[in-house]
Protein backbone atom coordinates (compact mmCIF):
# COMPACT_ATOMS: atom_id res chain seq x y z
CA UNK A 1 0.00 0.00 0.00
CA UNK A 2 0.90 3.69 -0.92
CA UNK A 3 2.32 5.88 2.13
CA UNK A 4 -0.40 8.96 3.20
CA UNK A 5 1.72 11.77 1.18
CA UNK A 6 2.49 9.67 -2.06
CA UNK A 7 0.93 10.31 -5.28
CA UNK A 8 -1.70 7.99 -6.53
CA UNK A 9 -0.73 5.63 -9.27
CA UNK A 10 -1.62 2.98 -11.62
CA UNK A 11 0.27 0.35 -9.52
CA UNK A 12 -1.25 1.29 -6.37
CA UNK A 13 -4.82 1.09 -7.99
CA UNK A 14 -4.16 -2.32 -8.98
CA UNK A 15 -2.90 -2.83 -5.62
CA UNK A 16 -5.85 -2.53 -3.82
CA UNK A 17 -7.64 -5.44 -5.71
CA UNK A 18 -9.04 -8.02 -2.71
CA UNK A 19 -8.44 -5.43 -0.08
CA UNK A 20 -10.69 -3.42 2.35
CA UNK A 21 -9.70 -0.31 0.12
CA UNK A 22 -12.09 1.03 -2.08
CA UNK A 23 -11.22 3.42 -5.00
CA UNK A 24 -12.75 6.63 -5.23
CA UNK A 25 -12.80 8.58 -8.64
CA UNK A 26 -15.02 12.00 -9.82
CA UNK A 27 -14.94 13.67 -12.71
CA UNK A 28 -13.27 17.37 -13.42
CA UNK A 29 -12.88 19.55 -16.47
CA UNK A 30 -10.75 22.52 -15.29
CA UNK A 31 -7.67 23.83 -12.91
CA UNK A 32 -10.06 25.44 -10.26
CA UNK A 33 -12.56 22.21 -9.54
CA UNK A 34 -9.59 19.36 -10.04
CA UNK A 35 -7.64 21.72 -7.50
CA UNK A 36 -10.30 21.24 -4.76
CA UNK A 37 -10.63 17.72 -5.40
CA UNK A 38 -7.31 16.74 -5.13
CA UNK A 39 -7.23 18.31 -1.82
CA UNK A 40 -9.66 16.77 -0.29
CA UNK A 41 -7.94 13.10 -1.00
CA UNK A 42 -9.89 11.18 -4.43
CA UNK A 43 -7.79 8.81 -6.15
CA UNK A 44 -8.50 9.31 -9.56
CA UNK A 45 -10.07 12.31 -11.24
CA UNK A 46 -11.27 11.39 -14.59
CA UNK A 47 -10.82 14.07 -17.80
CA UNK A 48 -14.49 12.73 -19.45
CA UNK A 49 -15.31 13.28 -22.31
CA UNK A 50 -18.94 13.82 -20.48
CA UNK A 51 -17.70 17.45 -20.92
CA UNK A 52 -19.20 17.46 -23.80
CA UNK A 53 -22.70 18.03 -21.91
CA UNK A 54 -21.21 20.12 -18.79
CA UNK A 55 -19.13 21.95 -20.45
CA UNK A 56 -19.93 22.78 -23.88
CA UNK A 57 -24.09 21.90 -23.42
CA UNK A 58 -24.26 19.22 -26.20
CA UNK A 59 -26.53 16.13 -25.37
CA UNK A 60 -24.02 13.26 -26.16
CA UNK A 61 -20.25 12.55 -25.72
CA UNK A 62 -19.88 12.67 -29.40
CA UNK A 63 -18.53 15.83 -30.34
CA UNK A 64 -15.62 16.14 -27.94
CA UNK A 65 -12.40 16.07 -30.12
CA UNK A 66 -9.09 15.03 -29.00
CA UNK A 67 -7.77 18.98 -29.24
CA UNK A 68 -10.18 20.00 -26.64
CA UNK A 69 -9.55 16.98 -24.48
CA UNK A 70 -5.63 17.65 -24.50
CA UNK A 71 -6.93 20.77 -23.50
CA UNK A 72 -9.13 20.40 -20.34
CA UNK A 73 -6.72 17.55 -19.46
CA UNK A 74 -4.10 20.19 -19.35
CA UNK A 75 -5.63 22.30 -16.82
CA UNK A 76 -7.00 19.85 -14.99
CA UNK A 77 -3.48 17.90 -13.99
CA UNK A 78 -1.78 21.79 -13.35
CA UNK A 79 -4.34 21.85 -10.56
CA UNK A 80 -3.32 17.94 -9.07
CA UNK A 81 -0.02 16.63 -6.46
CA UNK A 82 -1.58 13.71 -5.60
CA UNK A 83 -4.67 12.35 -7.69
CA UNK A 84 -4.04 10.07 -10.58
CA UNK A 85 -5.41 12.25 -13.50
CA UNK A 86 -6.47 10.22 -16.34
CA UNK A 87 -8.03 11.40 -19.61
CA UNK A 88 -11.07 10.10 -21.85
CA UNK A 89 -10.32 9.41 -25.14
CA UNK A 90 -13.29 10.80 -27.67
CA UNK A 91 -15.04 9.16 -30.26
CA UNK A 92 -12.67 8.25 -33.31
CA UNK A 93 -9.65 9.29 -31.55
CA UNK A 94 -8.62 5.47 -31.39
CA UNK A 95 -11.27 3.65 -32.95
CA UNK A 96 -9.92 3.85 -36.81
CA UNK A 97 -6.48 2.06 -36.55
CA UNK A 98 -4.22 0.47 -33.88
CA UNK A 99 -1.67 3.10 -35.18
CA UNK A 100 -4.09 6.42 -34.64
CA UNK A 101 -4.87 4.93 -30.88
CA UNK A 102 -1.23 4.88 -29.88
CA UNK A 103 -0.41 8.41 -31.43
CA UNK A 104 -3.93 9.81 -29.97
CA UNK A 105 -2.94 8.25 -26.76
CA UNK A 106 0.35 9.29 -26.58
CA UNK A 107 -0.56 13.05 -27.49
CA UNK A 108 -2.64 12.87 -24.10
CA UNK A 109 -0.02 11.50 -21.97
CA UNK A 110 2.79 13.86 -23.71
CA UNK A 111 1.10 17.17 -24.19
CA UNK A 112 -1.50 17.33 -21.28
CA UNK A 113 0.47 15.17 -18.68
CA UNK A 114 -2.18 13.11 -17.35
CA UNK A 115 -0.97 9.15 -16.11
CA UNK A 116 -3.29 7.30 -18.15
CA UNK A 117 -6.30 6.96 -20.68
CA UNK A 118 -9.69 5.90 -20.51
CA UNK A 119 -11.05 3.88 -23.89
CA UNK A 120 -14.82 3.00 -24.44
CA UNK A 121 -15.07 -0.77 -25.73
CA UNK A 122 -14.16 -4.38 -24.44
CA UNK A 123 -13.41 -7.31 -27.35
CA UNK A 124 -14.05 -4.50 -29.89
CA UNK A 125 -10.45 -2.50 -28.53
CA UNK A 126 -8.85 -4.82 -26.86
CA UNK A 127 -5.86 -4.65 -29.65
CA UNK A 128 -6.06 -1.00 -29.06
CA UNK A 129 -5.61 -1.49 -24.97
CA UNK A 130 -2.37 -4.54 -26.06
CA UNK A 131 -0.39 -2.25 -28.24
CA UNK A 132 -0.80 1.12 -26.04
CA UNK A 133 0.45 -1.37 -22.89
CA UNK A 134 3.05 -2.26 -24.90
CA UNK A 135 4.11 1.36 -25.19
CA UNK A 136 3.84 1.86 -21.43
CA UNK A 137 0.37 3.91 -21.71
CA UNK A 138 -1.69 2.69 -18.84
CA UNK A 139 -5.26 2.18 -20.14
CA UNK A 140 -8.69 1.76 -18.00
CA UNK A 141 -10.77 0.41 -19.85
CA UNK A 142 -14.49 0.96 -19.74
CA UNK A 143 -17.87 -1.55 -20.76
CA UNK A 144 -21.55 -1.54 -20.09
CA UNK A 145 -23.35 1.37 -20.77
CA UNK A 146 -20.42 3.26 -23.28
CA UNK A 147 -22.06 6.82 -23.88
CA UNK A 148 -19.96 6.80 -27.67
CA UNK A 149 -21.69 4.34 -28.43
CA UNK A 150 -25.18 6.22 -28.30
CA UNK A 151 -27.03 5.73 -31.63
CA UNK A 152 -26.38 1.64 -31.02
CA UNK A 153 -28.12 1.68 -27.63
CA UNK A 154 -30.60 3.79 -28.42
CA UNK A 155 -29.90 6.58 -25.53
CA UNK A 156 -27.96 5.64 -22.87
CA UNK A 157 -29.84 2.51 -21.02
CA UNK A 158 -29.03 0.19 -18.53
CA UNK A 159 -26.75 -2.98 -20.15
CA UNK A 160 -26.48 -6.90 -19.33
CA UNK A 161 -30.30 -6.98 -18.98
CA UNK A 162 -30.45 -10.02 -21.19
CA UNK A 163 -29.06 -13.47 -21.88
CA UNK A 164 -28.05 -14.77 -25.05
CA UNK A 165 -25.87 -17.00 -26.50
CA UNK A 166 -24.92 -15.64 -29.65
CA UNK A 167 -23.34 -12.59 -27.38
CA UNK A 168 -24.96 -9.48 -29.39
CA UNK A 169 -23.66 -6.58 -27.83
CA UNK A 170 -25.40 -5.85 -24.20
CA UNK A 171 -26.37 -8.87 -23.08
CA UNK A 172 -24.40 -10.64 -19.70
CA UNK A 173 -22.74 -13.12 -21.66
CA UNK A 174 -20.97 -10.38 -24.15
CA UNK A 175 -20.42 -7.91 -21.03
CA UNK A 176 -18.11 -10.83 -19.61
CA UNK A 177 -16.44 -11.98 -22.37
CA UNK A 178 -15.82 -7.87 -22.74
CA UNK A 179 -14.60 -7.60 -19.35
CA UNK A 180 -12.41 -10.88 -19.87
CA UNK A 181 -10.81 -9.59 -23.52
CA UNK A 182 -9.85 -6.19 -21.40
CA UNK A 183 -7.86 -7.41 -18.65
CA UNK A 184 -5.95 -10.15 -20.95
CA UNK A 185 -5.05 -6.97 -23.31
CA UNK A 186 -3.42 -5.21 -20.12
CA UNK A 187 -6.17 -3.22 -18.64
CA UNK A 188 -5.22 -2.09 -15.21
CA UNK A 189 -8.93 -0.85 -14.46
CA UNK A 190 -12.12 -1.25 -15.63
CA UNK A 191 -15.08 1.10 -15.57
CA UNK A 192 -18.43 -0.56 -15.22
CA UNK A 193 -21.73 1.51 -16.01
CA UNK A 194 -24.74 1.00 -15.80
CA UNK A 195 -25.01 -2.80 -15.35
CA UNK A 196 -27.65 -4.63 -12.96
CA UNK A 197 -25.52 -5.24 -9.06
CA UNK A 198 -25.65 -9.12 -9.91
CA UNK A 199 -23.46 -9.12 -13.20
CA UNK A 200 -21.22 -5.83 -11.55
CA UNK A 201 -20.29 -8.13 -8.27
CA UNK A 202 -19.83 -11.08 -10.49
CA UNK A 203 -17.34 -9.70 -12.88
CA UNK A 204 -15.74 -7.86 -10.27
CA UNK A 205 -15.26 -11.46 -8.36
CA UNK A 206 -13.73 -12.67 -12.10
CA UNK A 207 -11.19 -10.63 -13.26
CA UNK A 208 -7.70 -9.94 -11.05
CA UNK A 209 -8.01 -6.00 -11.70
CA UNK A 210 -10.15 -3.95 -9.78
CA UNK A 211 -13.55 -2.30 -11.12
CA UNK A 212 -15.17 0.77 -10.95
CA UNK A 213 -18.74 1.68 -10.90
CA UNK A 214 -21.25 4.31 -12.24
CA UNK A 215 -24.73 3.14 -11.70
CA UNK A 216 -23.58 -0.26 -10.82
CA UNK A 217 -24.14 -1.22 -7.83
CA UNK A 218 -22.02 -1.33 -4.55
CA UNK A 219 -19.87 -4.22 -4.96
CA UNK A 220 -17.22 -3.01 -7.47
CA UNK A 221 -13.67 -1.81 -5.97
CA UNK A 222 -14.03 1.39 -6.73
CA UNK A 223 -17.05 4.22 -7.58
CA UNK A 224 -17.24 6.92 -9.72
CA UNK A 225 -19.30 10.16 -10.18
CA UNK A 226 -19.40 13.42 -12.90
CA UNK A 227 -18.61 16.12 -10.16
CA UNK A 228 -20.95 18.29 -10.90
CA UNK A 229 -23.98 15.28 -10.56
CA UNK A 230 -22.85 14.83 -6.76
CA UNK A 231 -22.50 18.48 -6.24
CA UNK A 232 -26.41 19.00 -7.17
CA UNK A 233 -24.91 21.66 -9.64
CA UNK A 234 -26.99 19.59 -12.35
CA UNK A 235 -30.55 19.44 -11.14
CA UNK A 236 -31.51 16.88 -13.30
CA UNK A 237 -29.32 13.71 -12.43
CA UNK A 238 -29.26 9.94 -13.26
CA UNK A 239 -31.25 8.06 -10.33
CA UNK A 240 -28.92 5.97 -9.03
CA UNK A 241 -26.37 9.63 -8.17
CA UNK A 242 -26.80 10.79 -3.81
CA UNK A 243 -26.47 14.64 -4.35
CA UNK A 244 -23.87 15.35 -1.16
CA UNK A 245 -24.71 19.04 -1.63
CA UNK A 246 -27.38 21.38 -4.02
CA UNK A 247 -24.54 23.71 -5.12
CA UNK A 248 -27.09 24.71 -7.66
CA UNK A 249 -29.54 26.30 -5.29
CA UNK A 250 -26.65 27.91 -3.31
CA UNK A 251 -25.09 29.52 -6.37
CA UNK A 252 -28.92 30.98 -7.57
CA UNK A 253 -29.22 32.57 -4.02
CA UNK A 254 -25.96 34.30 -4.32
CA UNK A 255 -26.34 35.47 -7.89
CA UNK A 256 -29.38 36.58 -6.69
CA UNK A 257 -28.13 38.66 -3.63
CA UNK A 258 -25.32 39.78 -5.58
CA UNK A 259 -27.91 41.51 -8.66
CA UNK A 260 -30.32 42.88 -5.21
CA UNK A 261 -27.13 44.56 -3.91
CA UNK A 262 -25.93 45.82 -7.26
CA UNK A 263 -29.26 47.49 -7.44
CA UNK A 264 -29.33 48.67 -4.37
CA UNK A 265 -26.22 51.27 -5.11
CA UNK A 266 -27.03 53.37 -1.83
CA UNK A 267 -26.67 50.74 0.56
CA UNK A 268 -23.59 49.49 -1.19
CA UNK A 269 -21.10 51.97 -0.27
CA UNK A 270 -17.54 49.72 -0.15
CA UNK A 271 -19.01 46.32 0.19
CA UNK A 272 -18.44 45.17 -2.96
Amino acid sequence: MKDSNSPITVPFIRSVKNTNRKISALTAYDYTFAKILDESGIDIILVGDSLSSIVQGEKTTLGVTLEETIYHSKCVAKGVKNALVIGDMPFLSYQVSIEQAVLSCGRLIKEAGVGAVKLEGGINVADRISALTRFDIPVLAHIGLTPQSYHRMGGHKMQGKVRDSNKSAGSVERLIEDAKAVEEAGAFCCVLEALPKELAKEITEMLSIPTIGIGAGTNCDGQILVTHDMLGINKKTPSFVKKYADINTTMKNAVENYVNDVNQKPLLKDVI
